[in-house]
Protein backbone atom coordinates (compact mmCIF):
# COMPACT_ATOMS: atom_id res chain seq x y z
CA UNK A 1 0.00 0.00 0.00
CA UNK A 2 1.10 3.68 -0.31
CA UNK A 3 -0.05 7.01 -0.10
CA UNK A 4 -3.91 6.89 -2.15
CA UNK A 5 -3.90 3.76 -3.63
CA UNK A 6 -2.78 -0.21 -3.35
CA UNK A 7 -0.10 -1.80 -6.00
CA UNK A 8 -1.32 -5.40 -6.89
CA UNK A 9 1.22 -7.75 -9.08
CA UNK A 10 0.38 -10.58 -10.34
CA UNK A 11 1.70 -13.57 -12.89
CA UNK A 12 -0.05 -13.94 -16.25
CA UNK A 13 -0.68 -17.67 -15.88
CA UNK A 14 -3.06 -17.26 -12.53
CA UNK A 15 -6.61 -16.53 -13.57
CA UNK A 16 -7.86 -15.75 -10.27
CA UNK A 17 -4.95 -12.87 -9.88
CA UNK A 18 -6.24 -11.21 -12.79
CA UNK A 19 -9.70 -11.16 -12.40
CA UNK A 20 -9.54 -10.58 -8.51
CA UNK A 21 -9.86 -7.11 -7.75
CA UNK A 22 -11.13 -4.21 -9.61
CA UNK A 23 -8.44 -1.83 -11.06
CA UNK A 24 -8.55 1.84 -12.61
CA UNK A 25 -4.99 1.33 -13.66
CA UNK A 26 -3.41 -1.72 -15.31
CA UNK A 27 0.49 -1.72 -16.15
CA UNK A 28 0.64 -5.55 -18.45
CA UNK A 29 4.34 -5.87 -19.16
CA UNK A 30 5.80 -8.39 -21.96
CA UNK A 31 2.56 -9.31 -22.91
CA UNK A 32 3.96 -11.42 -26.31
CA UNK A 33 5.45 -13.69 -23.49
CA UNK A 34 1.91 -14.18 -21.95
CA UNK A 35 0.57 -17.74 -22.34
CA UNK A 36 -2.01 -18.02 -24.62
CA UNK A 37 -4.50 -18.59 -21.64
CA UNK A 38 -4.48 -18.30 -18.15
CA UNK A 39 -5.80 -21.45 -16.13
CA UNK A 40 -7.72 -21.80 -19.52
CA UNK A 41 -10.08 -19.29 -18.28
CA UNK A 42 -9.01 -17.17 -21.51
CA UNK A 43 -6.89 -14.39 -22.83
CA UNK A 44 -5.14 -13.37 -19.79
CA UNK A 45 -4.95 -9.47 -21.29
CA UNK A 46 -8.64 -9.82 -21.91
CA UNK A 47 -9.38 -10.98 -18.31
CA UNK A 48 -6.85 -8.28 -16.62
CA UNK A 49 -8.35 -5.84 -18.76
CA UNK A 50 -12.02 -6.84 -17.50
CA UNK A 51 -10.56 -5.59 -14.16
CA UNK A 52 -10.93 -2.07 -15.44
CA UNK A 53 -14.55 -2.07 -17.12
CA UNK A 54 -16.20 -0.78 -13.50
CA UNK A 55 -14.23 2.97 -13.91
CA UNK A 56 -15.55 3.05 -17.33
CA UNK A 57 -13.78 6.64 -19.48
CA UNK A 58 -11.47 6.63 -16.23
CA UNK A 59 -9.44 4.17 -16.55
CA UNK A 60 -6.16 3.36 -18.21
CA UNK A 61 -4.44 0.11 -19.53
CA UNK A 62 -1.24 0.42 -20.13
CA UNK A 63 0.46 -2.53 -22.71
CA UNK A 64 4.36 -2.76 -23.16
CA UNK A 65 6.21 -5.45 -24.82
CA UNK A 66 9.13 -6.51 -27.05
CA UNK A 67 7.43 -7.83 -29.92
CA UNK A 68 8.07 -11.79 -31.50
CA UNK A 69 6.11 -13.17 -34.15
CA UNK A 70 3.77 -11.40 -37.24
CA UNK A 71 0.24 -12.06 -37.32
CA UNK A 72 0.50 -13.64 -33.41
CA UNK A 73 2.11 -10.80 -31.24
CA UNK A 74 -0.28 -9.33 -28.84
CA UNK A 75 1.48 -5.91 -29.32
CA UNK A 76 1.52 -5.38 -32.66
CA UNK A 77 -2.10 -6.31 -32.66
CA UNK A 78 -2.98 -3.73 -29.89
CA UNK A 79 -0.14 -1.49 -32.04
CA UNK A 80 -2.14 -1.38 -35.19
CA UNK A 81 -5.44 -0.57 -33.56
CA UNK A 82 -3.99 2.65 -32.35
CA UNK A 83 -3.00 5.74 -34.31
CA UNK A 84 0.64 3.85 -34.11
CA UNK A 85 2.63 7.33 -32.78
CA UNK A 86 6.17 7.40 -34.32
CA UNK A 87 8.95 9.84 -33.12
CA UNK A 88 10.03 12.19 -35.88
CA UNK A 89 13.93 14.01 -35.42
CA UNK A 90 14.96 16.56 -37.50
CA UNK A 91 17.96 16.07 -40.28
CA UNK A 92 20.95 18.19 -39.21
CA UNK A 93 21.20 19.28 -42.86
CA UNK A 94 17.90 19.99 -44.23
CA UNK A 95 15.85 19.64 -40.87
CA UNK A 96 13.13 17.61 -42.67
CA UNK A 97 11.21 15.27 -40.12
CA UNK A 98 11.34 12.05 -40.03
CA UNK A 99 11.45 8.47 -37.47
CA UNK A 100 14.83 6.58 -37.84
CA UNK A 101 14.37 3.37 -40.14
CA UNK A 102 17.09 0.33 -40.15
CA UNK A 103 17.65 0.42 -44.02
CA UNK A 104 18.40 4.54 -43.68
CA UNK A 105 21.53 3.05 -41.48
CA UNK A 106 24.64 2.64 -43.89
CA UNK A 107 28.06 1.18 -43.52
CA UNK A 108 31.12 -0.13 -45.60
CA UNK A 109 30.91 -3.96 -45.40
CA UNK A 110 32.89 -5.32 -42.08
CA UNK A 111 33.62 -1.92 -41.45
CA UNK A 112 30.33 -1.31 -38.55
CA UNK A 113 32.62 2.14 -37.24
CA UNK A 114 31.71 3.81 -40.14
CA UNK A 115 27.79 3.47 -39.80
CA UNK A 116 25.91 6.75 -40.65
CA UNK A 117 22.57 7.56 -40.97
CA UNK A 118 20.77 8.74 -44.34
CA UNK A 119 18.06 11.39 -44.55
CA UNK A 120 15.05 10.56 -46.26
CA UNK A 121 15.11 14.17 -47.70
CA UNK A 122 18.70 14.90 -48.60
CA UNK A 123 20.21 11.42 -48.62
CA UNK A 124 23.01 13.12 -46.86
CA UNK A 125 25.40 11.01 -43.70
CA UNK A 126 24.33 11.65 -40.71
CA UNK A 127 27.04 11.15 -37.98
CA UNK A 128 25.96 9.72 -34.67
CA UNK A 129 27.10 12.60 -32.27
CA UNK A 130 24.53 14.80 -34.22
CA UNK A 131 22.17 12.61 -32.02
CA UNK A 132 21.38 14.42 -29.06
CA UNK A 133 20.31 17.39 -30.69
CA UNK A 134 17.85 15.44 -32.98
CA UNK A 135 16.67 13.94 -30.19
CA UNK A 136 16.24 16.97 -28.60
CA UNK A 137 14.41 18.55 -31.31
CA UNK A 138 11.93 15.53 -32.08
CA UNK A 139 7.75 15.11 -31.49
CA UNK A 140 6.19 12.12 -31.08
CA UNK A 141 3.64 12.06 -34.84
CA UNK A 142 0.52 9.85 -35.19
CA UNK A 143 1.24 7.83 -38.47
CA UNK A 144 -2.56 6.16 -38.26
CA UNK A 145 -6.01 6.85 -37.30
CA UNK A 146 -6.97 4.68 -34.32
CA UNK A 147 -9.83 2.39 -34.65
CA UNK A 148 -10.86 3.28 -31.16
CA UNK A 149 -9.79 7.45 -30.97
CA UNK A 150 -8.94 6.85 -27.12
CA UNK A 151 -5.84 4.87 -27.81
CA UNK A 152 -2.63 6.00 -28.77
CA UNK A 153 0.47 3.79 -29.12
CA UNK A 154 4.20 4.37 -29.70
CA UNK A 155 7.12 2.55 -31.32
CA UNK A 156 10.51 3.00 -30.34
CA UNK A 157 13.33 0.89 -31.42
CA UNK A 158 17.12 0.79 -30.66
CA UNK A 159 18.07 3.39 -33.02
CA UNK A 160 16.83 6.18 -30.62
CA UNK A 161 19.70 5.45 -28.03
CA UNK A 162 20.75 8.24 -26.51
CA UNK A 163 24.69 8.73 -27.02
CA UNK A 164 26.71 6.64 -24.26
CA UNK A 165 23.90 3.85 -24.50
CA UNK A 166 23.56 1.14 -27.53
CA UNK A 167 25.31 3.17 -30.53
CA UNK A 168 25.12 2.82 -33.84
CA UNK A 169 28.15 0.92 -34.25
CA UNK A 170 27.05 -2.02 -31.90
CA UNK A 171 23.89 -2.04 -33.93
CA UNK A 172 25.58 -2.65 -37.12
CA UNK A 173 28.15 -5.53 -35.05
CA UNK A 174 24.88 -7.43 -33.69
CA UNK A 175 23.62 -7.34 -37.24
CA UNK A 176 26.12 -8.88 -39.26
CA UNK A 177 27.05 -10.76 -36.26
CA UNK A 178 23.66 -12.69 -36.99
CA UNK A 179 23.84 -13.12 -39.94
CA UNK A 180 23.18 -16.85 -40.90
CA UNK A 181 21.55 -17.68 -38.14
CA UNK A 182 17.35 -16.89 -38.58
CA UNK A 183 17.04 -17.33 -34.91
CA UNK A 184 19.56 -14.68 -34.12
CA UNK A 185 18.21 -12.28 -37.02
CA UNK A 186 14.94 -12.90 -35.08
CA UNK A 187 16.27 -11.93 -32.21
CA UNK A 188 18.11 -8.78 -33.70
CA UNK A 189 14.48 -7.61 -35.27
CA UNK A 190 13.15 -8.20 -32.15
CA UNK A 191 14.78 -6.87 -29.56
CA UNK A 192 16.98 -4.33 -31.32
CA UNK A 193 14.60 -3.01 -34.08
CA UNK A 194 11.18 -3.94 -32.24
CA UNK A 195 9.43 -5.32 -34.87
CA UNK A 196 8.01 -8.56 -35.28
CA UNK A 197 9.33 -11.46 -36.86
CA UNK A 198 7.66 -13.08 -40.47
CA UNK A 199 8.17 -17.38 -39.79
CA UNK A 200 8.17 -18.68 -43.63
CA UNK A 201 5.82 -22.02 -42.87
CA UNK A 202 5.59 -22.80 -46.55
CA UNK A 203 6.45 -26.43 -46.92
CA UNK A 204 9.66 -27.62 -48.60
CA UNK A 205 9.31 -29.55 -51.76
CA UNK A 206 9.88 -33.22 -50.86
CA UNK A 207 10.97 -33.86 -54.59
CA UNK A 208 14.10 -31.55 -53.86
CA UNK A 209 14.90 -32.98 -50.24
CA UNK A 210 14.58 -36.72 -52.03
CA UNK A 211 17.53 -34.92 -55.29
CA UNK A 212 19.63 -34.00 -52.05
CA UNK A 213 19.66 -36.98 -49.97
CA UNK A 214 23.33 -37.94 -48.69
CA UNK A 215 25.20 -41.33 -48.70
CA UNK A 216 26.67 -42.64 -45.43
CA UNK A 217 27.26 -45.97 -44.58
CA UNK A 218 23.69 -46.99 -43.08
CA UNK A 219 23.37 -47.71 -39.57
CA UNK A 220 26.00 -45.81 -38.71
CA UNK A 221 26.21 -42.04 -37.13
CA UNK A 222 28.00 -40.10 -39.26
CA UNK A 223 31.14 -37.61 -37.76
CA UNK A 224 29.57 -34.61 -36.87
CA UNK A 225 26.31 -36.59 -34.69
CA UNK A 226 27.67 -36.23 -31.29
CA UNK A 227 24.56 -37.53 -29.35
CA UNK A 228 21.10 -39.34 -30.46
CA UNK A 229 17.37 -38.16 -29.23
CA UNK A 230 14.63 -40.10 -30.58
CA UNK A 231 10.59 -38.77 -30.94
CA UNK A 232 8.41 -41.83 -30.86
CA UNK A 233 4.65 -41.40 -32.01
CA UNK A 234 2.02 -43.71 -31.06
CA UNK A 235 -0.82 -44.39 -33.11
CA UNK A 236 -3.83 -47.49 -32.65
CA UNK A 237 -1.89 -49.66 -34.87
CA UNK A 238 1.62 -49.12 -34.41
CA UNK A 239 4.82 -47.12 -32.77
CA UNK A 240 6.38 -45.29 -35.33
CA UNK A 241 10.00 -43.75 -34.20
CA UNK A 242 12.94 -41.78 -35.45
CA UNK A 243 16.02 -41.75 -34.12
CA UNK A 244 18.03 -38.12 -34.67
CA UNK A 245 21.40 -37.31 -34.42
CA UNK A 246 23.16 -34.03 -33.19
CA UNK A 247 25.96 -31.99 -33.71
CA UNK A 248 26.95 -28.34 -33.15
CA UNK A 249 24.57 -25.74 -33.90
CA UNK A 250 21.71 -28.34 -34.01
CA UNK A 251 23.44 -29.54 -37.03
CA UNK A 252 21.35 -33.06 -37.13
CA UNK A 253 21.42 -36.46 -39.34
CA UNK A 254 18.34 -38.64 -39.73
CA UNK A 255 20.20 -42.16 -38.17
CA UNK A 256 17.00 -44.92 -38.25
CA UNK A 257 13.66 -44.85 -39.15
CA UNK A 258 11.46 -47.78 -36.96
CA UNK A 259 7.83 -48.87 -36.95
CA UNK A 260 6.98 -51.41 -34.52
CA UNK A 261 3.76 -53.27 -35.64
CA UNK A 262 0.79 -52.96 -32.78
CA UNK A 263 -1.10 -50.35 -31.23
CA UNK A 264 -0.44 -49.27 -27.39
CA UNK A 265 -2.78 -52.43 -26.30
CA UNK A 266 -0.14 -54.75 -27.33
CA UNK A 267 2.36 -55.39 -24.92
CA UNK A 268 5.00 -56.99 -27.50
CA UNK A 269 5.17 -53.66 -28.97
CA UNK A 270 6.32 -51.81 -25.65
CA UNK A 271 8.73 -54.62 -25.74
CA UNK A 272 10.32 -53.89 -29.10
CA UNK A 273 10.31 -50.26 -27.84
CA UNK A 274 11.80 -51.10 -24.66
CA UNK A 275 14.49 -53.15 -26.66
CA UNK A 276 14.86 -50.23 -28.75
CA UNK A 277 16.17 -48.00 -26.15
CA UNK A 278 18.75 -51.10 -25.52
CA UNK A 279 20.36 -50.49 -29.02
CA UNK A 280 23.62 -49.04 -29.71
CA UNK A 281 24.43 -47.52 -33.17
CA UNK A 282 28.66 -47.63 -34.41
CA UNK A 283 29.68 -44.01 -34.52
CA UNK A 284 31.93 -43.08 -38.13
CA UNK A 285 34.61 -42.53 -35.45
CA UNK A 286 34.52 -46.00 -34.09
CA UNK A 287 32.40 -45.65 -29.96
CA UNK A 288 28.58 -46.49 -29.97
CA UNK A 289 25.81 -44.43 -29.20
CA UNK A 290 22.60 -45.41 -27.31
CA UNK A 291 19.77 -42.91 -27.49
CA UNK A 292 20.51 -40.38 -24.65
CA UNK A 293 16.87 -39.25 -24.82
CA UNK A 294 13.67 -40.73 -26.19
CA UNK A 295 10.30 -38.31 -26.55
CA UNK A 296 7.30 -40.25 -26.45
CA UNK A 297 3.91 -38.44 -27.63
CA UNK A 298 0.97 -38.90 -25.06
CA UNK A 299 -1.77 -38.24 -27.76
CA UNK A 300 -3.38 -41.65 -27.90
CA UNK A 301 -3.47 -43.73 -24.52
CA UNK A 302 -1.81 -41.24 -22.67
CA UNK A 303 -1.94 -44.33 -19.51
CA UNK A 304 -0.22 -46.56 -21.06
CA UNK A 305 2.62 -44.18 -22.29
CA UNK A 306 3.03 -43.22 -18.42
CA UNK A 307 3.17 -46.59 -17.40
CA UNK A 308 5.89 -47.85 -19.75
CA UNK A 309 7.63 -44.43 -19.44
CA UNK A 310 7.65 -44.87 -15.74
CA UNK A 311 9.10 -48.69 -16.08
CA UNK A 312 11.75 -47.31 -17.67
CA UNK A 313 12.90 -44.30 -16.04
CA UNK A 314 12.53 -40.41 -16.37
CA UNK A 315 15.89 -40.03 -16.65
CA UNK A 316 16.18 -41.40 -20.85
CA UNK A 317 12.25 -41.52 -21.48
CA UNK A 318 10.01 -38.15 -21.81
CA UNK A 319 6.43 -38.18 -22.19
CA UNK A 320 5.44 -35.28 -24.39
CA UNK A 321 2.68 -33.19 -25.54
CA UNK A 322 2.03 -30.94 -27.90
CA UNK A 323 0.58 -27.58 -27.53
CA UNK A 324 -0.23 -25.01 -30.29
CA UNK A 325 1.32 -21.70 -30.40
CA UNK A 326 4.58 -19.64 -30.87
CA UNK A 327 3.58 -16.99 -28.21
CA UNK A 328 5.44 -18.96 -25.63
CA UNK A 329 8.14 -18.08 -23.14
CA UNK A 330 10.12 -21.38 -23.92
CA UNK A 331 8.95 -24.08 -26.60
CA UNK A 332 9.26 -26.86 -24.07
CA UNK A 333 8.56 -26.08 -20.49
CA UNK A 334 7.98 -28.98 -17.43
CA UNK A 335 8.06 -31.66 -15.88
CA UNK A 336 4.59 -31.36 -14.52
CA UNK A 337 3.71 -34.46 -12.49
CA UNK A 338 0.55 -36.21 -13.60
CA UNK A 339 -1.02 -39.26 -12.46
CA UNK A 340 -0.18 -42.52 -13.49
CA UNK A 341 -1.30 -46.49 -13.14
CA UNK A 342 0.99 -49.32 -12.35
CA UNK A 343 -0.26 -52.99 -12.17
CA UNK A 344 -3.74 -51.76 -12.08
CA UNK A 345 -3.15 -49.10 -9.17
CA UNK A 346 -3.40 -45.75 -10.01
CA UNK A 347 -0.32 -43.21 -8.56
CA UNK A 348 -0.60 -39.83 -7.84
CA UNK A 349 1.77 -37.65 -9.53
CA UNK A 350 3.60 -41.15 -11.22
CA UNK A 351 4.73 -39.73 -14.39
CA UNK A 352 6.51 -36.20 -15.84
CA UNK A 353 5.03 -34.88 -18.22
CA UNK A 354 6.49 -32.26 -20.89
CA UNK A 355 4.82 -29.57 -23.25
CA UNK A 356 6.25 -29.12 -26.27
CA UNK A 357 5.13 -25.85 -28.24
CA UNK A 358 4.93 -27.85 -31.62
CA UNK A 359 4.57 -24.83 -33.87
CA UNK A 360 8.05 -23.25 -32.96
CA UNK A 361 9.60 -26.49 -33.45
CA UNK A 362 8.31 -27.05 -36.93
CA UNK A 363 8.55 -23.37 -38.29
CA UNK A 364 12.72 -24.44 -37.18
CA UNK A 365 12.69 -27.37 -38.84
CA UNK A 366 11.50 -25.64 -41.98
CA UNK A 367 13.89 -22.84 -41.49
CA UNK A 368 17.13 -25.55 -41.64
CA UNK A 369 15.36 -27.07 -44.43
CA UNK A 370 15.81 -24.36 -46.72
CA UNK A 371 19.34 -23.17 -45.41
CA UNK A 372 21.05 -22.58 -47.92
CA UNK A 373 23.55 -25.87 -48.31
CA UNK A 374 27.68 -25.88 -49.79
CA UNK A 375 28.38 -27.30 -52.97
CA UNK A 376 30.50 -30.13 -53.68
CA UNK A 377 33.12 -27.70 -54.81
CA UNK A 378 32.66 -25.82 -51.68
CA UNK A 379 33.14 -28.79 -49.55
CA UNK A 380 36.14 -30.13 -51.51
CA UNK A 381 37.83 -26.78 -50.17
CA UNK A 382 36.90 -27.14 -46.74
CA UNK A 383 33.45 -25.56 -46.13
CA UNK A 384 31.05 -26.41 -43.37
CA UNK A 385 27.32 -27.10 -43.03
CA UNK A 386 25.35 -23.92 -41.60
CA UNK A 387 24.31 -24.78 -38.02
CA UNK A 388 20.96 -26.45 -38.18
CA UNK A 389 21.47 -28.25 -41.66
CA UNK A 390 19.03 -30.99 -41.94
CA UNK A 391 21.13 -34.22 -43.40
CA UNK A 392 18.53 -37.32 -45.08
CA UNK A 393 20.22 -40.76 -45.76
CA UNK A 394 19.97 -41.99 -49.11
CA UNK A 395 17.51 -45.20 -47.76
CA UNK A 396 14.48 -42.49 -46.50
CA UNK A 397 12.09 -43.37 -48.47
CA UNK A 398 9.06 -41.30 -50.91
CA UNK A 399 6.73 -41.64 -48.17
CA UNK A 400 8.59 -40.75 -45.31
CA UNK A 401 9.73 -37.17 -47.57
CA UNK A 402 5.93 -36.74 -48.05
CA UNK A 403 5.38 -37.06 -44.31
CA UNK A 404 8.20 -35.05 -43.24
CA UNK A 405 6.37 -31.63 -44.88
CA UNK A 406 2.97 -32.49 -44.83
CA UNK A 407 2.21 -29.18 -43.17
CA UNK A 408 2.52 -25.58 -44.05
CA UNK A 409 1.66 -22.75 -41.89
CA UNK A 410 -1.24 -20.43 -43.16
CA UNK A 411 -2.62 -16.72 -41.42
CA UNK A 412 -6.25 -17.61 -40.52
CA UNK A 413 -8.26 -14.75 -39.56
CA UNK A 414 -10.45 -15.71 -36.46
CA UNK A 415 -14.27 -14.32 -35.71
CA UNK A 416 -12.80 -11.16 -34.38
CA UNK A 417 -11.64 -10.47 -37.09
CA UNK A 418 -7.48 -11.26 -35.65
CA UNK A 419 -4.93 -12.68 -38.07
CA UNK A 420 -3.38 -16.14 -36.44
CA UNK A 421 -1.28 -18.35 -37.66
CA UNK A 422 -2.21 -22.47 -38.05
CA UNK A 423 -0.58 -24.97 -38.93
CA UNK A 424 -2.11 -27.12 -41.28
CA UNK A 425 -2.32 -30.45 -43.29
CA UNK A 426 -1.74 -31.15 -46.55
CA UNK A 427 -1.52 -34.51 -46.73
CA UNK A 428 -3.07 -36.60 -43.96
CA UNK A 429 -0.15 -38.64 -42.25
CA UNK A 430 2.75 -36.85 -41.10
CA UNK A 431 4.42 -39.03 -38.61
CA UNK A 432 7.74 -38.41 -39.68
CA UNK A 433 7.08 -34.46 -38.97
CA UNK A 434 5.41 -35.36 -35.54
CA UNK A 435 8.77 -37.53 -34.55
CA UNK A 436 11.10 -35.12 -35.89
CA UNK A 437 9.66 -32.38 -33.70
CA UNK A 438 9.69 -34.55 -30.65
CA UNK A 439 13.27 -36.17 -31.26
CA UNK A 440 13.95 -31.82 -31.38
CA UNK A 441 12.44 -31.90 -28.07
CA UNK A 442 14.23 -34.59 -26.48
CA UNK A 443 17.43 -32.40 -27.35
CA UNK A 444 16.14 -29.44 -25.88
CA UNK A 445 15.13 -31.42 -22.67
CA UNK A 446 18.98 -32.87 -22.54
CA UNK A 447 20.36 -29.47 -22.38
CA UNK A 448 21.76 -29.12 -26.22
CA UNK A 449 20.30 -25.57 -26.82
CA UNK A 450 22.17 -24.47 -23.31
CA UNK A 451 25.32 -26.53 -23.34
CA UNK A 452 28.54 -24.88 -23.18
CA UNK A 453 31.73 -24.89 -25.50
CA UNK A 454 33.41 -26.65 -23.26
CA UNK A 455 30.52 -29.40 -23.05
CA UNK A 456 30.51 -30.00 -26.85
CA UNK A 457 34.31 -29.96 -26.60
CA UNK A 458 33.87 -33.27 -24.06
CA UNK A 459 31.09 -35.12 -26.33
CA UNK A 460 33.78 -34.55 -29.37
CA UNK A 461 37.19 -35.80 -27.53
CA UNK A 462 35.04 -38.97 -26.34
CA UNK A 463 33.98 -39.49 -29.95
CA UNK A 464 37.26 -38.94 -30.93
CA UNK A 465 39.19 -41.50 -28.82
CA UNK A 466 39.40 -45.02 -29.44
CA UNK A 467 37.12 -46.80 -27.15
CA UNK A 468 38.05 -49.75 -24.88
CA UNK A 469 34.57 -50.90 -24.17
CA UNK A 470 31.56 -49.65 -25.26
CA UNK A 471 29.35 -49.24 -22.08
CA UNK A 472 26.13 -47.75 -21.44
CA UNK A 473 24.23 -45.18 -23.55
CA UNK A 474 27.74 -44.73 -25.51
CA UNK A 475 30.59 -43.83 -23.17
CA UNK A 476 33.59 -44.18 -23.95
CA UNK A 477 36.51 -45.53 -21.89
CA UNK A 478 34.66 -46.00 -18.88
CA UNK A 479 36.03 -48.85 -17.10
CA UNK A 480 32.53 -50.27 -15.60
CA UNK A 481 29.28 -49.58 -16.64
CA UNK A 482 26.61 -48.52 -14.13
CA UNK A 483 24.40 -51.55 -12.79
CA UNK A 484 21.12 -51.65 -14.70
CA UNK A 485 18.10 -50.74 -12.82
CA UNK A 486 16.19 -47.54 -13.68
CA UNK A 487 17.93 -46.11 -16.90
CA UNK A 488 20.93 -43.62 -15.91
CA UNK A 489 21.03 -40.25 -17.10
CA UNK A 490 25.01 -40.29 -17.61
CA UNK A 491 24.80 -41.53 -21.01
CA UNK A 492 27.59 -39.53 -22.12
CA UNK A 493 30.08 -37.71 -20.47
CA UNK A 494 32.99 -37.70 -18.39
CA UNK A 495 31.24 -35.51 -15.65
CA UNK A 496 28.42 -37.75 -15.70
CA UNK A 497 24.77 -36.42 -14.47
CA UNK A 498 24.67 -33.79 -16.87
CA UNK A 499 20.93 -34.14 -17.44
Amino acid sequence: EFAGGILIMTGASSAVGLRSTPARYIFLDEVDAYPASADEEGDPVTLAEARSLTFAHRRKVFLVSTPTIRGLSRIEREYEASDQRRFFVPCPHCGAMQWLKFDRLRWQKGKPETAEYHCEGCDQPIGEHNKTAMLEGGEWRATATAADPTTVGYHLSALYSPIGWLSWERIVRSWEAAQGSDEAIKAFRNTILGETWVETGEAPDWQRLYDRRERWKSGTVPAGGLFLTAGADVQKDRIEVDVWAWGRGLESWLVDHVVIEGGPDRHDAWSELTTLLDQSWPHERGAHLRIARLAIDTGYEAPAVYSWSRAQGFAQVSPVKGVEGFNRSSPVSGPTFVDATEGGKRLRRGARLWTVAVSTFKAETYRFLRLERPTEEDLAEGAAFPPGSVHLPHWVENEWLKQFVAEQLVTVRTKRGFARLEWQKLRERNEALDCRVYARAAAWIAGADRWTDEKWRDLEDQLGATPTEMDGAGRVNRPQAAPRGKRQSDWLGRRGGWF
